[in-house]
């Protein structure tokens, strides 16, 4: 990921997978990894046996990360875009490329 096309706090629409279609907010970016992880996204179950840290056990649920190119930027309508680096006013700003906004 040479730039950070996907922050976290962003809303995302996942592209592939088993939860193609879906949105969700960005957790968290694992830049050296090209991953992010989206809250509700990609959760995994793992059976816990109880011990002194967590006496009852049970199911513990857990967002896995995604890799970032089966994610986009969602639009307020919720439809996925590319995004695009601009200069306006003297910064540089991420733009979404189907609508022209700032993001």
């Amino acid at each position: 990921m040479s730039a950070a096309r996907i922050k976290k706090g962003d809303t995302v629409v996942v592209l592939a997978g088993k939860d193609k279609g879906r949105t969700g907010t960005v957790a968290q970016v694992l830049p050296k990894e090209d991953k992010v992880i989206v809250e509700g996204v990609n959760v995994h179950a793992r059976h816990r046996k109880p011990d002194q840290a967590n006496p009852q056990g049970g199911i513990e649920r857990k967002a896995a990360p995604l890799h970032v190119s089966n994610v986009a930027i969602a639009t307020k309508d919720g439809t996925a875009t590319r995004v695009r680096f601009e200069e306006r006013d003297g910064k540089k700003v991420r733009v979404a490329v189907k609508t022209g906004e700032v993001i």
